[in-house]
């Protein structure tokens, strides 16, 4: 429940990172070409900020009806972000082994897109599910997704002790397995982060081996 609760965590995360990510991921979507979405942009795109209007203004009210509404919302843009995404990759790939005409600039800042995209929704997914004991949950409540470098270093540290991981953390998890196409410093440890990062891992690699290299080519 982090991005539903975000406003009562300003003394824990700074949320601003969080919002900028967001309104990125949605004004990515208005870079794409309208033949590499499905349907009108501008409708999904609609769609989405009013989401965004709707956690803001529920966010004062603590009615534990109101906090259900409120984790509806979070889940529900996060996953509207992932299929606008998903579907305009396989959209992309459908235009270059189809009929469909798109040009070699189109598919090149479409590809950039899509890939920047994919980082900060992934971040998103890692960052609002895992259980790593902060934002009011507890470590016995769910098995923590994320193993970071900070929590498996000598509790002799004192800065360390009271360390928990913040959206930006996940964003750069997210930024380094999209690079690699793999785990780098921080380890998933539960089915679920494994099968995010494996998502996660296989549309950036379609992005980059054969959309850009692709598109590329056409260039040349």
């Amino acid at each position: 429940m982090k991005l539903a609760g975000l406003h009562k965590q300003a003394n824990k995360e700074p949320y601003w990172h969080v919002q900028v990510a967001l309104v990125l991921a949605v004004v990515l979507q208005l870079i794409l070409s309208d033949k590499l979405t499905i349907g009108p942009k501008y409708l999904l795109v609609g769609f989405e900020i009013s989401l965004l209007l709707l956690l803001a203004f529920f966010a004062p009210l603590e009615h534990s009806a109101v906090k259900h509404i409120r984790r509806t919302l979070a889940i529900v843009l996060i996953a509207a972000l992932s299929f606008a995404n998903i579907t305009s990759l396989i959209l992309v790939v459908s235009s270059l082994i189809g009929t469909r005409q798109v040009s070699g600039r189109q598919l090149i800042v479409s590809a950039l897109a899509i890939y920047l995209t994919n980082i900060i929704i992934f971040g998103l997914w890692y960052w609002e599910l895992d259980s790593n004991g902060s934002q009011d949950q507890k470590y016995e409540a769910k098995p923590i997704d994320f193993l970071f470098p900070q929590m498996d270093v000598d509790s002799s540290l004192k800065a360390l002790k009271s360390w928990n991981p913040t959206f930006f953390d996940y964003l750069y998890v997210s930024v380094t397995n999209a690079s690699a196409f793999s785990p780098t410093d921080t380890m998933p440890l539960t089915h679920r982060a494994k099968l995010l990062m494996s998502v996660q891992s296989t549309i950036s690699l379609i992005t980059i081996a054969l959309v850009a290299a692709r598109a590329v080519n056409i260039l040349s």
